[in-house]
């Protein structure tokens, strides 16, 4: 139904059923990609990781302000929701990092997205300690200024990311421009094949017929005054821009609201339901257990190796095993997406039972492995909805996420205020999962009965 990341690397002829073989380019899987990969980990690192580590600050904000624990996450929250909805600082920089990636590898794609999205538990870890020290130095307030100071590497991780380089240059001889990796048309998404010349690619063949017009003119204008050499490029950069500008919005209008929408995909919009449900359970011990330490007396145990710690380093070994044996051709990546969303789901249910150091650090050792799978995301995403509406499709998804941990911690704080224990906050949590969970599992159970139908209606008429 949907165009898939094995249609990559082939060109569009004329004829719909003929693919010819491209050139593979340098930079896919190997090159430059790697070098994507490290600026994708330290903009992990910098973004991912300060959010992570928030709940240092969240006890400090407890103490100094003296407000309910549920307004008081609100901060927290608000600072992770808004970078996963609409922020336009770090909310900017997370998503073209994790896109890049995809758009760089085709063998390896989980491997490095794996490797790549480990600058989340590094970042926990580092800052964590960081934002400790810092805190006890120089305060709260000074100390989340020398984090902004430090955040803006991200300049330098932004300049090392750069776009593939097409295989050919196009010619105004009308002959097509292959490149490394081919785009579709938005029709093409839903049907899943290529489709013959439509109205709206010969409105835009004709627009960049009239592009090359005008540079064949620029060519002939030589010995003009050179006022009319500058209209003529004025006039060439003004088409060239009018014709990128319609391209996009009809691309993006058409991937929305039109008939190959990313929404008429029903395994995707169980996706989105499942994003909405879980990044909450995952977010709520980052921003909740050093306070939880705490009621629980293990602060000194806590200081030594921080329980955050230990959630961040297993979450670095979880994204790369889990984005291994992902790769593997005999294993599926749904089936490992979903293994270690169960297990995830367990070990949210277990940690309020959990109530000496050594019980809390195994049950938060499961945390960060199985929330390796945020890995796999992207390549789940991709396999929905091919490589071309990865952007679109995988934004949605962390939009999603991001409600999810907007209204996730201040949820847990607002139990916590009625009830005086996290308990309840982890219980009710475990079970939004579940729900997530199942939104993931209706489409496949609903393949499977018709699949057993059409057997059964099959070995009836034989």
């Amino acid at each position: 139904m949907y165009a898939s990341h094995e249609d990559i690397g082939y060109d569009l002829e004329d004829d719909p059923k003929a693919k010819k073989p491209l050139k593979p380019h340098p930079d896919v899987d190997g090159g430059w990609a790697w070098m994507v990969v490290l600026a994708s980990f330290f903009v992990h690192i910098l973004i991912m990781g300060s959010q992570m580590a928030l709940g240092v600050l969240n006890v400090e904000w407890l103490e100094e302000f003296h407000q309910s624990r549920g307004l008081t996450a609100w901060v927290s929250s608000l600072s992770m929701g808004i970078t996963l909805i609409v922020g336009l600082g770090s909310g900017m920089v997370y998503l073209p990092a994790v896109v890049m990636v995809g758009r760089y590898f085709q063998k390896r794609r989980a491997l490095a997205q794996g490797l790549s999205t480990t600058g989340t538990g590094f970042g926990t870890f580092l800052m964590t300690v960081l934002l400790k020290y810092l805190c006890a130095e120089y305060g709260w307030r000074n100390a989340m200024f020398i984090q902004g100071a430090v955040s803006l590497n991200l300049c330098v991780c932004g300049a090392l990311m750069r776009p593939l380089s097409p295989g050919r240059v196009e010619s105004c001889s009308g002959r097509e421009e292959p490149s490394a990796l081919p785009t579709h048309s938005t029709e093409s998404v839903k049907s899943g094949g290529p489709l013959g010349v439509t109205e709206e690619q010969e409105r835009r063949l004709g627009n960049e017929e009239t592009v090359c017009d005008l540079q064949t003119q620029e060519s002939q204008g030589q010995t003009r005054p050179r006022k009319n050499m500058c209209a003529f490029r004025v006039l060439k950069t003004v088409s060239q821009l009018t014709v990128r500008v319609q391209r996009g919005f009809r691309d993006w209008y058409s991937g929305y609201f039109g008939t190959a929408s990313l929404f008429t995909n029903r395994t995707f919009v169980a996706f989105i339901f499942w994003a909405l449900f879980a990044y909450s359970s995952f977010v709520i011990p980052f921003i909740h257990l050093p306070e939880i330490v705490s009621l629980y007396n293990l602060s000194d145990q806590n200081d030594v190796f921080p329980l955050t710690s230990i959630i961040a380093i297993l979450h670095i070994l979880g994204k790369v095993m889990l984005g291994a044996v992902a790769d593997l051709p005999c294993i599926s990546v749904w089936n490992v997406f979903l293994i270690a969303n169960f297990t995830l789901v367990l070990s949210i249910f277990l940690l309020p039972l959990m109530h000496t150091y050594a019980s809390l650090a195994v049950i938060c050792a499961l945390i960060g492995f199985s929330s390796g799978y945020f890995s796999l995301m992207p390549v789940v995403t991709e396999d929905l909805v091919g490589t071309e509406h990865l952007a679109n499709a995988y934004g949605i998804i962390i939009c999603a996420n991001g409600i999810s941990a907007l209204l996730g911690p201040p949820f847990a704080g607002w139990i916590f205020d009625i009830t005086q224990k996290y308990d309840f906050s982890f219980y009710v949590c475990g079970l939004l999962y579940m729900v997530g969970i199942v939104f993931l599992l209706i489409q496949p159970c609903i393949q499977r009965i018709e699949q057993s139908r059409r057997k059964y209606i099959e070995g009836a008429h034989a």
